[in-house]
């Protein structure tokens, strides 16, 4: 419930402890009404605007596992930010299964061993790290993931393990880890006997300890092993604290009570015990395994069901992550055989005494699970920090993890190349800059590749030579050579240089020689690296209030105040090159009018310590308007937090309505040509603001439930960097630019579309790439026109393109039938695009002209053989249309609109605009000599036959034949045709007068 005073020109909005202050100004939302720009639309009035995944289909953290033994090819993958995903080819290929549910942080999954039609989801990744996600409970499928049902476990937020009674699919465990920055009561070890109903907490140790792992033992479902973790993230990175209430327990009774197992174990008081995984030997289930954190971490081992332990192995490298991965898992026949994932995936035959890694490779690829198929050891899959791999022979050859659009970004940046990139440092992996369009009507591994920044790193692509790549803390790297060089301001650290994993790198966006980069004080370069000015003092808190949610942990000397933040955020004004704001992850917010030599404190009075100001972005339109995403995971607050200021920093708004509470926000943008369009990022999707933030709605259409990090507007092109499904655009934003109250009040409205690009869509030449093989999307292949109906048409719907000289070039309708698919076709039809009708039903659509004339009247039509998977058109299209002006006309039940279109040659087209237009006139002279031999031969096998018909026949398919050929070698790129094509043509045309001439002397008859 919001309470408002009003106080001059200024309201105090009070509301959950955020009492913050609301400016009124030229944009409030009933001055909005006024101008015609409405609070909010139906969201469904934009759902054929769809989202494309890019890519790269380079996998990350990937935490949960599971397979089906009566199904050896079907395995379940859960990735920490990137939804369930499921394969039945053995990893040849994965689908999504769980991207129409409201989070996509999984943390563990489990398919049951009595019914394998019922899988359970845990979500929330389940992790103690800086970056982690949070989920909303559990989740189940009855139907093999087709459908989904929330179960409950809600405020858990992270769910580390589930199991299910092998005999009995209704009755499973939950490890339920809780709030990863707090106390909460939600957490410990869960039961359920009602297929997930309803759960009863049988294992609980206090508000500040949660459930991590639990098994059951195979052989009888009364006794389950579970263990327990006390562990907190601070709200500072790198924040850790860890208690006493850690350890391994036992229940006899089906979970009803429990003991705690301490023979041989590590104790908090001797070694600090922590997280502790557990692996029971299916053969024998008195053998089991732990993996236990301690100060000594170590690999121990029961023989006796637990009662007693001895360590077995404290080899550095098999326990080198066990705060983060503490599988071990046991093979189904030999209980000597022990799989340990890590850094690399580590196997012993003799009962964990020694180990040899069978998985890995030098830079660490940080397994954290193991499946064995308990009806053929030979299948194994892993899951990693690169993602998922199946082996079907003993590990003698794995799938690969190269399948898999889940790459964890945190920030997202374009450059200025044609077509343009999409960049980012990758988490685990290293970095990635993704061609926005292919060349070769998809995007594979051809079009993406590293660009020498460091795996949690902004990347900058210099604006005046994108082949320069600026990122991390700072690098350099050279696309014409490959090679990276340091160019930071500061080698190594020292006590007054403070930085955390990711730190911005980013350039002006008035003067494209300085590029900016921070760590507690602010830099600057304009000449590449080669010299930096340090243009802020440190701008982080000196001291502060320990937040509320460190609880317990207190008094402990980690959590002390001492001056630890960094600099978070830059966001450099878009109107005066000497106003820059910048943001800290302990919650400040500071602004310099003078390029840097003074600084303001302008911090909202909202902003408590630690209150992490994710991204600021400067106004478009007017130097004192900024925008803050401010993020208090940290602070155990999933709230939405999005503050805007237009005097300066005097006062902020705190705008977030229309965001549900749980959407935690990280970035927020507003669009650099409709003033009051606001994007903003958060946890679970995309949303859309058209009055300055004072509503939001959400534009999550197609995309799947993911952390969007961040997210840019370029030229037309709405552009997500996701941590955990990729990078994904938004194509042609022009309707929500465009978009008013009069538009959906009309009965008719055709959208001004965008300049539109004259491009190849599939340049290659040769067999395609297998089907299965993984491709991000191309753009729409052509001129992309928005229009809006706001009831169906009564009667046909027309879209005609117009030459500058209102001739008209191409015309669509409504009524337009299915084109036939070519008869006596040799190919499967799956590589077939399907017809696209131009549509009549009310609503918001798009369309897309293919920037062709209509087809040309072939003697018969083909399938390339450069084919893409369900978008392969029949050929030939028709003449290319020249760049330059065009108008585009919409009617509907008798009204119609118009509106201009530029269509523009793809830039990298050397040819003059002459070489063009000898191509085009060639092009359509040629379209107008094979109708003319079509509609003849159409004319001559209709008359009568006679030997004079029968040879005019056979003449005017001569001079036809060579015709098609001609078109298409015209056609095929973007240049004047050769000198030989043209003689050729010269010598066609002469032959098809000629044929036509006696076809016309036959009908004309006798004189």
């Amino acid at each position: 419930m919001r309470k408002a005073l009003l106080l001059g020109a200024v309201a105090v909005v009070a509301f959950a402890g955020w009492p913050v202050a609301v400016a009124q100004g030229p944009f409030d939302a009933a001055q909005d009404d006024a101008q015609g720009r409405p609070a909010a639309f139906d969201p469904g009035l934009f759902r054929e605007l769809q989202w494309r995944n890019i890519g790269p289909h380079r996998a990350s953290r990937t935490k949960a596992l599971d397979g089906v033994p009566s199904q050896p090819h079907t395995f379940y993958i859960g990735v920490v930010n990137g939804g369930v995903w499921k394969t039945t080819d053995a990893g040849r290929t994965w689908i999504p299964i769980f991207d129409d549910q409201p989070t996509g942080s999984i943390g563990a999954l489990a398919v049951a061993p009595s019914d394998p039609n019922i899988i359970y989801v845990g979500t929330g990744e389940a992790q103690q790290r800086p970056d982690l996600a949070t989920g909303d409970g559990m989740y189940k499928s009855s139907d093999a993931g087709k459908t989904w049902t929330h179960l409950g476990l809600r405020d858990s937020q992270q769910i580390a393990q589930v199991v299910v009674d092998p005999k009995n699919a209704d009755r499973l465990f939950v490890a339920a880890l809780g709030h990863p920055y707090g106390p909460n009561t939600e957490r410990g070890i869960f039961r359920s006997t009602d297929g997930g109903r309803t759960f009863d907490r049988v294992l609980y140790k206090d508000e500040n300890t949660g459930g991590v792992d639990v098994a059951i033992d195979p052989s009888n479902s009364s006794v389950v092993y579970a263990s327990l973790w006390q562990a907190r993230q601070g709200p500072w990175e790198n924040g850790d604290f860890r208690g006493p209430n850690s350890g391994l327990f036992k229940s006899t009774d089906g979970g009803s009570t429990w003991r705690q197992l301490t023979s041989g174990l590590p104790t908090w008081d001797g070694d600090r015990v922590g997280r502790i995984g557990i692996g029971i030997a299916p053969s024998r289930p008195s053998r089991l395994f732990v993996i236990a954190e301690a100060r000594s971490a170590g690999v121990f081992r029961s023989d006796d069901s637990g009662e007693t332990w001895t360590r077995v192995n404290s080899d550095p490298r098999v326990l080198a992550r066990p705060s983060d991965a503490s599988d071990v898992r046991v093979h189904p026949t030999n209980p000597d055989i022990v799989i340990v994932p890590t850094i690399v995936t580590w196997k012993s035959t003799d009962g964990g005494r020694t180990f040899t890694a069978i998985r890995g490779a030098p830079g660490g690829d940080d397994y954290q699970k193991a499946w064995f198929n308990p009806a053929n050891p030979d299948i194994l899959a892993l899951t990693s920090d690169q993602g998922a791999v199946i082996t079907l022979n003993g590990g003698a050859s794995w799938s690969s993890w190269y399948n898999q659009p889940t790459a964890a970004f945190y920030h997202v940046s374009t450059d200025n190349a044609f077509p343009y990139r999409v960049c980012s440092g990758q988490q685990e992996s290293g970095s990635a800059c993704v061609q926005s369009r292919g060349d070769h009507g998809q995007i594979t591994f051809r079009e993406w590749s590293p660009v020498g920044v460091e795996e949690y790193g902004y990347v900058a692509p210099d604006p005046l030579d994108p082949d320069i790549v600026y990122g991390g803390k700072v690098s350099r790297w050279d696309r014409r050579t490959g090679q990276v060089q340091q160019v930071g301001p500061k080698f190594g650290r020292d006590a007054g240089y403070r930085v955390v994993r990711t730190m911005p790198v980013l350039f002006s966006p008035i003067n494209p020689r300085k590029l900016y980069f921070s760590s507690n004080v602010l830099w600057q370069t304009v000449n590449g690296g080669q010299s930096w000015d340090q243009i802020s003092p440190d701008l982080t808190r000196k001291t502060w209030d320990i937040p509320k949610n460190v609880g317990i942990y207190t008094s402990l000397p980690e959590a002390q105040a001492t001056q630890r933040g960094v600099i978070y955020t830059i966001a450099p004004s878009h109107t005066d090159e000497r106003t820059i704001w910048a943001g800290t992850d302990d919650g400040l917010i500071h602004v310099t009018r003078d390029g840097g030599k003074t600084w303001q404190d302008v911090t909202p009075p909202a902003l408590t310590p630690w209150s992490k100001v994710s991204i600021m972005d400067a106004s478009h339109f007017d130097v004192n308007t900024a925008y803050a995403a401010v993020n208090t995971i940290r602070l155990d607050d999933l709230r939405p937090h999005i503050f805007r200021t237009r005097d300066g920093g005097k006062t902020w708004a705190h705008i977030t309505t229309g965001i549900p509470d749980g959407a935690i926000i990280n970035v927020v943008r507003e669009d650099p040509k409709r003033r009051g369009l606001l994007f903003a990022g958060g946890e679970q999707t995309v949303y859309v603001s058209f009055d300055d933030g004072e509503h939001w709605q959400s534009l999550r259409n197609n995309l799947p439930a993911t952390s969007i990090r961040d997210l840019v507007i370029k030229d037309d092109d709405l552009v997500l960097g996701t941590h955990g499904r990729s990078f994904y655009i938004l194509d042609d934003i022009t309707p929500l630019r465009q978009i008013a109250a009069a538009t959906t009040a009309a009965a008719v409205h055709l959208f001004a579309p965008q300049d539109a690009w004259r491009f190849r869509w599939n340049k290659n030449t040769d067999t395609p790439l297998p089907p299965d093989e993984p491709a991000g999307q191309n753009p729409p292949d052509g001129a992309i026109v928005h229009y809006y109906l706001k009831g169906a048409a009564a009667g046909p719907v027309t879209l005609e393109i117009l030459d500058a000289q209102g001739a008209l070039v191409r015309r669509y309708s409504s009524d337009d039938p299915v084109e036939p698919l070519v008869e006596g076709r040799n190919t499967p039809d799956y590589w077939l695009r399907p017809h696209r009708p131009l549509l009549k039903t009310a609503g918001l659509h798009r369309f897309v002209w293919d920037v062709h004339h209509e087809r040309p009247a072939a003697g018969g039509f083909s399938y390339p053989i450069a084919a893409i998977l369900a978008n392969t058109p029949r050929t030939p299209l028709g003449s290319w249309a020249l760049p330059g002006r065009y108008t585009v006309r919409l009617t509907a039940d008798g009204a119609s609109q118009s509106q201009p279109l530029v269509v523009k040659i793809d830039p990298r087209v050397k040819a003059t605009a002459a070489d063009l237009q000898v191509q085009y006139d060639t092009s359509r002279a040629i379209d107008a000599a094979m109708r003319r031999v079509a509609e003849a031969l159409r004319e001559v096998r209709a008359a009568p036959k006679t030997a004079q018909t029968t040879e005019i026949d056979q003449r005017l398919a001569r001079a036809g034949g060579p015709l098609g050929q001609l078109f298409g070698t015209v056609e095929a790129a973007d240049a004047r045709p050769m000198p030989v094509v043209l003689e050729a043509w010269k010598a066609a045309s002469a032959a098809v007068q000629g044929a036509m001439a006696e076809w016309e002397k036959v009908k004309a008859g006798p004189r």
